[in-house]
């Protein structure tokens, strides 16, 4: 992932030096366990442990050169790291192992981890909804269906419906960190034909991981899962985004994301001031979409294993790892610094001159005893004379021949209050956010 859209936290969980740490960690938490049941001598996985390289850029150098030679990354991996530890000692690391059962551990700690990153943004974010929502709990604004004005609604409770989906996502990416966060210590087609299931056992425990049956890799499921969670919360994120994107509309107004001293909206057009972080959102929203496909295209291998899923999650897992943390992040900060305008957005209500109400009064008409399919051509034929008029609905109304509704009765089926009296059940949901 390109560095515009990585925040270092994350990046340094995919880093080279992270990854092959990781390998040298299982590979050193197999030995010792070999030795507590005794297929390793002792005194040579305390050698292991003592003389372990440390992993910095010039182990990553040495394995990208010894890669050349073995164009195999783990075998390189393995030569490296046996070779700082020296004989014959060295030669009892990877025993027993094959590469996935590294390999595929190392991944699923890395995106238990990054699940964690996330969540964690995830919870930044859900705090700052919550936030906005409750604050214009009671700030009137246009409902719209189809992109037209339909009835009242508030913007506290738009916000609120953001944070409940946001929360149902940081569900599913629990849910996809305790799917992932597995160790695979089996051997060739996992039948632990050269391990004892014990060492499995003992490393998964060291690494706060679960120890799950398979073949050679860990079934691909899990990652795919994973990648689904980070796609639904870029799309919740890339809904609320394109949602901001339409608010801020030169026609609408009604929002503006926030803009900071010196920033410029166009490089040739002073008075613009775009939606830019809205944009990208969505753009990258897109993006984990895309990836959450690759991801289900894993999952069906040959046999007990084939590489072709390798190359795909070599930038997917960590690209849409690194894309949804860093969207949540910019999502929270759009949020923080959102400007909402509710004089604009009062002064949108008062421009659709009562036709907002329209339902209400039709209900009122069939209480005054119409049918309701007469009530709604009545409804409707001065909802067209009011907009084509520029006049009110009530006005119009009040001067149809054969009104059966009296002024107080029309006048109460604009009442505002009473068209949003519920409207705050959104808001109060929230109550029981953790």
């Amino acid at each position: 992932m390109i560095a515009r859209y990585s925040l270092p936290e994350m990046a340094a969980v995919f880093t080279d030096e992270a990854r092959f740490a990781r390998y040298l960690e299982i590979e050193l938490c197999a030995t010792e366990a070999q030795a507590e049941i005794g297929a390793v001598p002792a005194a040579a996985a305390a050698a292991c442990r003592a003389r372990a390289p440390r992993v910095d850029a010039a182990f990553v150098a040495a394995v990208a050169e010894r890669e050349r030679t073995t164009d195999h990354d783990v075998a390189a991996f393995v030569d490296v790291a046996q070779a700082a530890i020296g004989m014959p000692d060295g030669a009892w690391l990877h025993h027993g192992l094959t590469s996935s059962d590294v390999v595929d551990t190392a991944w699923c700690s890395m995106l238990r981890d990054a699940a964690e990153l996330i969540l964690d943004a995830a919870d930044g974010l859900v705090d700052g909804l919550v936030a906005l929502a409750r604050r214009h709990a009671d700030t009137p604004m246009m409902g719209r269906t189809h992109g037209m004005h339909a009835e009242l609604t508030t913007f506290g409770a738009k916000v609120a419906l953001w944070a409940l989906q946001v929360d149902r996502d940081r569900v599913r990416l629990r849910a996809a960190r305790e799917s992932v966060a597995v160790c695979k210590l089996s051997g060739a087609v996992g039948t632990y034909s050269n391990v004892d299931p014990r060492v499995e056992q003992v490393v998964a425990a060291r690494l706060g991981l679960r120890a799950v049956p398979a073949t050679q890799v860990v079934a691909r499921d899990r990652h795919a899962e994973y990648l689904w969670a980070c796609a639904s919360l870029g799309t919740t994120i890339g809904a609320i985004a394109t949602e901001l994107r339409h608010l801020q509309r030169s026609e609408v107004g009604e929002v503006r994301e926030g803009f900071k001293p010196g920033q410029k909206g166009s490089s040739a057009m002073p008075h613009k001031r775009n939606p830019i972080s809205a944009e990208t959102l969505t753009g990258l929203s897109r993006l984990l979409r895309a990836n959450a496909q690759a991801g289900m295209e894993n999952v069906a291998l040959w046999h007990e294993r084939d590489i072709s899923h390798s190359s795909v999650e070599r930038v997917v897992l960590p690209d849409s790892s690194l894309l949804a943390h860093y969207a949540t992040v910019r999502m929270t900060r759009l949020v923080a610094s959102l400007e909402v305008d509710g004089a604009r957005m009062a002064a949108t209500i008062a421009s659709s001159r009562g036709l907002a109400h329209s339902q209400a009064v039709l209900l009122a008409l069939v209480a005054a005893g119409l049918p309701r399919d007469e009530a709604y051509r009545t409804v409707q034929d001065a909802s067209s004379r009011a907009t084509a008029e520029g006049r009110h609905l009530r006005d119009v109304l009040q001067s149809s021949a054969g009104m059966p509704l009296g002024a107080a009765e029309l006048e109460a089926c604009f009442d505002q209050a009473a068209a949003l009296r519920h409207a705050r059940r959104a808001v109060d949901a929230l109550d029981g956010l953790a």
